[in-house]
């Protein structure tokens, strides 16, 4: 692509102000990441609202196990 502005290869020993493992400790602790499909995001557009809907689901399907 003539346009691109990536290289094919980078030098990093010329860049600066990188932090070696910055967030390892984060990554360790089991930090999660998932992308919503835009319905979903619509019904649920805060951490809390997903959470809250999840643990609710978790609850209904500990009961209907009993």
């Amino acid at each position: 692509m003539p346009n691109d502005e990536l290289s094919d290869e980078y030098d990093f020993s010329q860049l600066s102000g990188g932090v070696r493992g910055k967030y390892v400790e984060r990554y360790q602790q089991g930090t999660n990441l998932v992308l919503l499909d835009s319905d979903v995001a619509r019904a649920f557009p805060t951490q809390e609202s997903v959470n809250e809907a999840l643990r609710l689901l978790i609850q209904l399907a500990e009961r209907l196990r009993e």
